[in-house]
């Protein structure tokens, strides 16, 4: 073996040579980089812009602009964003525990949390918020910002407000300390008949299940046998929550939902013999708000022949969300896969058209008379699937289309009744109108079951509200006749300012021709006649 004798002359061009052949194979490296070429476009703004820049809101807005072109789901939350977005699915946040509304400028309490701060040092329903903290709160500047600016705060904290209230002289001197306030994600439940109960859930939230379960227990000790489950507007929240409430009425080992996505193996959930209501005729009720985990408990329902859904095709959100957490404390909510019910249905519609058409989506069904009429939705033969039992035929491709359609009524709510509702003097006068007649109220009617059915919305109660919004600059061109909606909101009203905000549901759906049909359809024979597994 040779070996060559470098000279000092050569040795440095044969340095030059490697250095070069590195630096080349680097460059060759970093071109095909995307992250390298983002850190070198981020170097190349920050030191040769005309202006100084934000590297931090540079990133965040790049983050956020590449998260738009993958799907309308995937999002990037800021640290405050993610707080904030967590609060209602983790089930309670700090403040002193007031429902409200924002009336001609004003802050009105709507109803005070039971048990909570505001509630415990005598706030009552009616009551205007006019000082916080010596601050006036009343006029053009008060929104739900500036309230939950000032009325929010740590556990333990004190803020000084003051109330004006029908009746009294002056204002009003509370002193509230501030404690944690559970988020509810059950609205209401009560017996629609001496046999059915009927639960609305708001969200699918880390409360969930504990509130669904004492609501049904308490339902079973009514002698409930049959099930009204309303997801109208549930938007949807955890996954494995969802997965827990159809476990309630599946039997074991049934399929709930799978996922499945590019990077994510395929995962299936299946029922265990753990659940209070295996039997019994179960109704859900869904609508083009009911959304996500919403849609896997539904569809699991009637893949499965366990019940019947009741409403109008739900929003179709079948995109797994999971959170990567970024080191300043911000995150991404990242789309890993697809919710499939039982029978293999995708639940998310499509999006390829961007993300404006996509959250339009609920206008067009509009406009194109979906809301109001079934026979104008119509699903191509690739989308039939059948369900698991009775071989019915089902479709999937965008949400869940229900058993029983039920047009969104437009005709019900007139004119003078919008003026009512926008102006926000229907509230007030029935929240005035409770305060002023509490104690006859509560006296004759010892709780919402009586109050429903013994109370009457008379001429004269409705003459009082004619004249109220007449002096708010609110009048009717037409003769009154009479209005059944507008007599079920004002009853509905009293009784949420008389008891809560679930005395309020239940008047209300009385006039709720998807929940009056869904009394029906467990009444009449329709479950045993479509053969379905409730017994």
């Amino acid at each position: 073996m040779k070996f060559v004798k470098i000279n000092s002359d050569t040795r440095g061009v044969f340095v030059i040579a490697l250095l070069f052949l590195f630096s080349f194979n680097l460059a060759a490296q970093t071109a095909t980089d995307p992250s390298e070429k983002f850190r070198r476009a981020l170097r190349i703004i920050g030191f040769a812009y005309v202006d100084p820049v934000e590297e931090e809101e540079l990133v965040e807005d790049a983050i956020r602009g590449m998260l738009k072109e993958l799907d309308p789901h995937s999002v990037y939350l800021s640290a405050e964003e993610l707080r904030r977005a967590n609060e209602p699915l983790q089930g309670s946040f700090e403040g002193i525990g007031v429902q409200f509304n924002i009336i001609n400028d004003s802050i009105v309490v709507v109803s005070p949390v039971p048990g909570g701060p505001s509630e415990k040092v005598g706030i009552l329903p009616g009551d205007k918020i006019v000082e916080i903290d010596g601050e006036n709160s009343t006029g053009d500047e008060v929104n739900n910002e500036f309230v939950m600016e000032r009325l929010r705060g740590d556990k333990g904290t004190k803020v000084k407000v003051g109330i004006f209230r029908r009746g009294s002289s002056g204002i009003l001197d509370f002193t509230i300390t501030r404690d944690k306030i559970p988020i509810n994600s059950l609205d209401a439940a009560f017996m629609a008949t001496n046999e059915i109960g009927y639960i609305k859930l708001n969200r699918f939230s880390r409360t969930t299940m504990a509130e669904f379960k004492d609501a049904l227990t308490t339902l079973l000790g009514s002698g409930m046998k049959h099930l009204i489950l309303d997801l109208s507007f549930n938007s949807g929240g955890y996954l494995d929550v969802a997965i827990d409430l159809a476990d309630q009425f599946l039997q074991r080992d049934q399929l709930i939902v799978y996922t499945e996505g590019n990077a994510s193996p395929t995962q299936k959930f299946n029922s265990t013999s753990v659940g209070n209501f295996k039997s019994g005729k179960l109704v859900v009720m869904i609508n083009e708000g009911s959304a996500s985990a919403s849609e896997i408990v539904a569809g699991a329902v009637q893949d499965w022949d366990r019940g019947l859904l009741v409403g109008r095709r739900s929003f179709g959100k079948g995109l797994v969300q999971r959170p990567f957490d970024l080191p300043d404390g911000s995150a991404i909510r990242l789309t890993t896969a697809r919710y499939m019910t039982p029978t293999g249905r995708s639940i998310q519609r499509p999006y390829d058209n961007g993300k404006e058409e996509y959250y339009n989506d609920l206008t067009a069904r509009l406009e194109s008379g979906e809301l109001i009429n079934s026979a104008s939705i119509s699903f191509p033969d690739s989308l039939k699937y059948f369900t698991l039992h009775n071989k019915r035929v089902v479709y999937g491709g965008g949400g869940i289309m229900p058993d029983f359609f039920i047009p969104l009524d437009t005709t019900r709510v007139s004119d003078y009744y919008s003026k009512l509702l926008r102006s926000g003097a229907l509230n007030t006068f029935s929240i005035e109108y409770a305060n002023e007649n509490r104690s006859s109220l509560l006296a004759n009617y010892e709780d919402v079951d009586v109050f429903s059915d013994k109370f009457v919305v008379e001429e004269s109660l409705l003459t009082k509200l004619y004249d109220y919004a007449e002096k708010q600059g609110i009048t009717n061109d037409e003769e009154h006749e009479i209005d059944d909606f507008l007599n079920n909101q004002v009853k509905a009203l009293i009784a949420r300012s008389l008891w809560d905000f679930s005395a309020y549901i239940q008047i209300f759906m009385q006039a709720d021709q998807a929940y009056l049909r869904a009394i029906k359809v467990i009444e009449d024979e329709t479950f045993d006649d479509l053969k379905v597994h409730w017994k």
